[in-house]
């Protein structure tokens, strides 16, 4: 197993980038990593890679693709930056998979661009696992396509089932449709469109979820167009900041908070697990062909090794072949 990283992408690249990268090698013994970059800023980083050090490739990858660059511009123009280069390493088979903390504008694009999509899926999307209390479900899409048709919300339910029966080993898992109401008629005109359309998909459809049931455990994957998705992702992260900040100044307030939250420290440190995206990785980018994690922007070390485990599992759960049988077997729109 050989994963391509974009050494330079993301805020605290390409130090915990690194550091990541060690991590994720010394965790599992089967895999490499290559790591794209300027060879000058990358290698003195290496020092401490001793055990692992046989397990790690470099690849001078000299143009670095920021936040601030027009996303398909760069993709077109720098092709000497480990964006570009990882997914064509991807493409050839020199490598299984590709993780980045970069641009998310550029992964995407470049995915499409120079990995490409999978034929019969017209949007790729981005699909991050979030907490339900039980587990966790994929939302998808997260915000790769603002504006989208039926076909393309029936496609993301098939990607997303594709993915939870792949890397999360569920059976069957359950598809829900994101809606203001839960009967079939609810709703603008886009999804008034997709519902019928995802009942007739070869996937089990529950119907439509309401916001307030998200994490209800409704359903394992929840569709959203990329509008809808960003916002109910932004939301949850910020409700989940709010609410433990509160809990922490009113833990804080008396002698008999304190002596509390003392007792349920251990519980409240689970809870902070579960609730912590450095602990699922990134998105997935679903729909091109190959395995594609987009890492979080400010991902630290471990955050980025998780990244790293979560391709290594889109690779061994044949998350790219499930997508292309379901496309398959999708009616004919």
């Amino acid at each position: 197993m050989k994963i391509y990283v974009d050494a330079m992408g993301g805020d605290n690249a390409p130090q915990a980038i690194v550091e990541g990268a060690l991590e994720a090698l010394r965790k599992n013994a089967s895999l490499e990593v290559t790591l794209g970059g300027p060879v000058s800023e990358v290698e003195p980083l290496l020092k401490e890679a001793g055990d692992v050090r046989g397990r790690i490739t470099l690849d001078d990858a000299p143009e670095i693709i920021t936040n601030h660059e027009h996303p398909a511009m760069a993709i077109r123009t720098k092709k000497d930056s480990a964006i570009v280069k990882g997914m064509l390493a991807v493409r050839s088979g020199a490598c299984d998979g590709f993780v980045s903390a970069g641009s998310t504008g550029a992964v995407l694009l470049g995915g499409m661009l120079r990995l490409g999509r999978i034929p019969g899926i017209d949007r790729p999307a981005l699909a991050p696992l979030l907490p339900n209390g039980k587990g966790h479900f994929l939302l998808i899409d997260c915000g790769a396509n603002v504006d989208c048709q039926p076909a393309y919300l029936v496609q993301f339910g098939l990607m997303g089932e594709a993915y939870m029966r792949g890397v999360m080993g569920m059976k069957n898992p359950r598809v829900g449709l994101i809606n203001i109401g839960a009967e079939a008629e609810k709703g603008n005109a886009l999804v008034k469109e997709t519902y019928p359309l995802m009942e007739k998909a070869p996937y089990r459809f529950v119907g439509n979820v309401e916001a307030r049931e998200i994490t209800g455990d409704q359903a394992d994957v929840l569709v959203a167009d990329g509008f809808s998705g960003n916002l109910v992702l932004k939301f949850m992260e910020g409700v989940a900041g709010t609410l433990m900040g509160i809990i922490k100044k009113e833990m804080m307030a008396d002698l008999r908070g304190k002596i509390g939250g003392l007792i349920a420290k251990p519980a409240f440190r689970r809870v902070k697990k579960v609730m912590d995206y450095t602990e699922v990785g990134g998105a997935p980018l679903l729909g091109v062909r190959g395995a594609v994690v987009k890492a979080h922007g400010s991902s630290n070390a471990h955050a980025f090794a998780c990244a790293i485990g979560q391709c290594v599992k889109m690779v061994d759960g044949g998350v790219v072949k499930i997508i292309e049988e379901g496309v398959g077997k999708m009616p004919e729109a």
